[in-house]
């Protein structure tokens, strides 16, 4: 299990105690949509972790300005984030939100990161080929309204 990243002035810290988990979900009720694949309350949240993803919030100084979920399954690093505050938006964090997913990959030594988002979400489209993920056909969650999209990690 990672327990922190530093990515630029973000710090991604793992979420695991109770309180910690309402923390994030309190400070952020009202800045996150919700995720590709659940809504985003406090009982969905802990049924994530309780299904293996790890929850890092992540700050900017002391402010939680996003959450990242992360699960290593086989050789494959699981990947979703929720968006960036309003406020902090077009500063680039979305960017290291990215970066830290190469990161967690390499500490989890894995040779592939599966990055999922909205299909509507065309500004995380643009992202994650950006990034050089590949958008698979695979269409996933209520209605098929999540995508996947896959990068293979240098070592």
């Amino acid at each position: 299990m990672v327990k922190a990243i530093n990515v630029g002035d973000l710090k991604f810290e793992s979420v695991t105690s109770q309180k910690n988990v309402k923390d994030v979900y309190d400070y952020n009720v009202e800045a996150f949509s919700d995720s590709p694949d659940f809504k985003w309350t406090l009982d969905d949240i802990k049924k994530e972790m309780s299904d293996g993803w790890q929850l890092f919030s992540v700050k900017l100084s002391d402010e939680i300005i996003a959450a990242a979920f992360v699960k290593k399954e086989d050789s494959k690093l699981l990947c979703k984030n929720t968006s960036i505050k309003m406020q902090h938006s077009g500063s680039g964090y979305s960017h290291r939100i990215m970066d830290f997913f190469e990161e967690a990959a390499k500490e989890f030594n894995v040779d592939e990161i599966v990055h999922y988002c909205s299909i509507d979400n065309f500004r995380q489209y643009s992202l994650n080929e950006s990034h050089g993920y590949h958008k698979t056909p695979r269409k996933l969650g209520l209605n098929g309204h999540t995508t996947e999209w896959v990068k293979q990690v240098s070592k």
